[in-house]
Protein backbone atom coordinates (compact mmCIF):
# COMPACT_ATOMS: atom_id res chain seq x y z
CA UNK A 1 0.00 0.00 0.00
CA UNK A 2 2.80 2.43 0.83
CA UNK A 3 4.41 1.77 -2.56
CA UNK A 4 1.24 2.80 -4.37
CA UNK A 5 1.04 6.04 -2.39
CA UNK A 6 4.73 6.70 -3.07
CA UNK A 7 4.20 6.06 -6.78
CA UNK A 8 1.20 8.42 -6.84
CA UNK A 9 3.22 11.09 -5.04
CA UNK A 10 6.05 10.74 -7.55
CA UNK A 11 3.59 11.00 -10.45
CA UNK A 12 1.99 14.13 -8.97
CA UNK A 13 5.37 15.79 -8.40
CA UNK A 14 6.53 14.84 -11.90
CA UNK A 15 3.31 16.17 -13.43
CA UNK A 16 3.60 19.41 -11.48
CA UNK A 17 7.20 19.85 -12.59
CA UNK A 18 6.30 19.18 -16.22
CA UNK A 19 3.41 21.65 -16.02
CA UNK A 20 5.60 24.35 -14.52
CA UNK A 21 8.24 23.82 -17.21
CA UNK A 22 5.58 24.05 -19.93
CA UNK A 23 4.16 27.23 -18.37
CA UNK A 24 7.63 28.80 -18.36
CA UNK A 25 7.92 28.12 -22.11
CA UNK A 26 4.45 29.55 -22.75
CA UNK A 27 5.31 32.67 -20.72
CA UNK A 28 8.57 33.10 -22.66
CA UNK A 29 6.80 32.81 -26.02
CA UNK A 30 4.10 35.29 -24.96
CA UNK A 31 6.77 37.73 -23.77
CA UNK A 32 8.54 37.57 -27.14
CA UNK A 33 5.24 38.09 -28.99
CA UNK A 34 4.41 41.07 -26.76
CA UNK A 35 7.83 42.67 -27.32
CA UNK A 36 7.62 42.16 -31.10
CA UNK A 37 4.11 43.65 -31.15
CA UNK A 38 5.23 46.61 -29.06
CA UNK A 39 8.18 47.30 -31.38
CA UNK A 40 6.09 46.93 -34.53
CA UNK A 41 3.39 49.25 -33.14
CA UNK A 42 6.03 51.85 -32.33
CA UNK A 43 7.40 51.75 -35.88
CA UNK A 44 3.97 51.73 -37.52
CA UNK A 45 2.74 54.91 -35.83
CA UNK A 46 5.46 57.04 -37.42
CA UNK A 47 6.35 58.68 -34.12
CA UNK A 48 3.05 60.53 -33.77
CA UNK A 49 2.47 59.05 -30.35
CA UNK A 50 -0.60 56.89 -30.39
CA UNK A 51 -1.29 56.19 -34.03
CA UNK A 52 -5.01 55.63 -34.48
CA UNK A 53 -5.92 57.11 -31.12
CA UNK A 54 -4.54 60.58 -31.87
CA UNK A 55 -7.04 61.37 -34.63
CA UNK A 56 -10.17 59.49 -33.91
CA UNK A 57 -13.68 59.93 -35.24
CA UNK A 58 -14.30 63.49 -34.19
CA UNK A 59 -12.63 64.88 -37.34
CA UNK A 60 -14.41 62.51 -39.72
CA UNK A 61 -17.95 63.75 -38.94
CA UNK A 62 -19.50 66.15 -41.38
CA UNK A 63 -20.69 69.51 -40.17
CA UNK A 64 -24.30 70.45 -40.53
Amino acid sequence: MIWILLLLLILVVFGFGFTMQALWWVAAVLLVVWIVGFVMRGRGSGGRGGGRRSGGRRYSRSRG
